[in-house]
């Protein structure tokens, strides 16, 4: 088995890349930026860090799209980030196209909501350690396994995912406003927070990746 982490020019491949290395027991882990590598490779993990335009701008050029798009409907799929955004409809940062993998927007944080509980004025981009409530429907997904409910990820983001299909929901933060926080349908899971940047959780849920039978 091999897993492909794409190299799409942007992103935080090398921690991701180590991180997965140190879970996952020996399986191979290659940053590729070749489509023909992403193609072939068991498992495929969409890191992010940057801009929505600039993410489906590199995408296009580079000729990863269509290899992205077959990853996402073929096998265990893993979007972190830009990785979770891109899957999406459209952006508002940009005004840009996504994937179209599934329905619904990306939107960015409203200015109005952003005061915590006290009226402070909340900072954007959301930057720093929080709290995700994990979704039972029908049952906890099993990239959650090992993971209790609230543990606390790291966030870098100005954007949140919209879900037209409130099924897909996986998992939920907040911040000035509850936003959804991961997403999952069939072999895909994405998530808004770095599991790279994440502590022994974050290690657990890269490790219940390789490990997912979807």
């Amino acid at each position: 088995m091999t897993i492909a982490v794409v190299d799409y020019g942007m992103g935080n491949l090398r921690s991701v890349s180590k991180a997965l290395e140190h879970v996952a027991g020996g399986v191979p882990v290659v940053v590729t930026a070749d489509p023909v590598v992403v193609a072939a490779a068991e498992r495929v993990v969409f890191p992010g860090q940057g801009a929505m335009p600039d993410c489906m701008r590199e995408l296009e050029a580079r000729g990863l799209k269509p290899a992205v798009l077959a990853a996402a409907r073929e096998k265990p799929f893993l979007g972190i980030c830009i990785g979770l955004q891109m899957l999406f409809e459209r952006s508002e940062e940009g005004d840009v196209p996504g994937l179209g993998v599934f329905a619904g927007r990306v939107r960015r944080f409203p200015d109005e909501r952003m005061v915590d509980a006290d009226g402070q004025r909340l900072k954007v981009p959301h930057m720093g350690w929080n709290g995700v409530q994990q979704a039972t429907h029908p049952k906890t997904h099993p990239l959650w396994d090992g993971i209790a409910d609230g543990a606390r990820f790291y966030f870098v983001h100005s954007y949140f995912v919209e879900p037209a299909d409130e099924r897909l929901v996986q998992g939920v933060c907040a911040y000035g406003l509850p936003f959804t926080c991961a997403v999952a349908r069939d072999n895909i899971f994405a998530m808004q927070f770095h599991p790279e940047k994440s502590a022994r959780d974050g290690l657990r849920l890269l490790k219940n990746f390789v490990a997912w039978q979807p």
